[in-house]
C-alpha cells in the first residue's frame, strides 16, 4: 500500500479523532492540505519542526480519500509534494506514530 504522511500534533490528531475528520489549518488558508512522501516527511519535520516534542506522523492511504490528492511544487525547487484537497477523514489514517526530536532538537534516524 503507498502511503502519504502528514505532521501535526497530538492535540490536533485528538480533535480529529473527536469530530471524525482532520482538517488543517492550512486547508482553510491555501485550500489544501500539505503531505509528503516516505522520502520527504523528514525533510519537512527538520524544516518546519525542528524541536518540537507534540508532534505524530499521520500515515494516509490515499485510496482512502475521497478528494482529490495532487503532486505540486508550488514554492519553487524541483521537489513535488502531495497536497489533499479535502479534509483527511479519521478512517484514511492506517497508523500514526510519534515523532520525536533527538537531544539536539533534529529529527531522523
Amino acid at each position: 500500500m503507498t502511503r502519504i504522511f502528514h505532521i501535526t500534533s497530538q492535540a490536533a490528531w485528538a480533535d480529529a479523532q473527536a469530530r471524525g475528520a482532520y482538517a488543517a489549518d492550512s486547508l482553510h488558508t491555501e485550500g489544501f492540505i500539505h503531505c509528503s512522501d516516505a522520502h520527504q516527511f523528514l525533510w519537512v519535520a527538520n524544516q518546519r519542526f525542528r524541536g518540537r516534542k507534540d508532534l505524530v506522523l499521520l500515515h494516509i492511504d490515499p485510496a482512502c480519500l475521497d478528494v482529490e490528492v495532487r503532486y505540486e511544487n508550488l514554492e519553487g525547487g524541483s521537489e513535488r509534494f502531495p497536497h489533499i484537497y479535502g479534509a483527511i477523514p479519521v478512517s484514511a489514517v492506517v497508523d500514526v506514530t510519534p515523532l520525536r526530536p533527538s537531544q539536539n532538537g533534529a529529527f531522523g534516524a
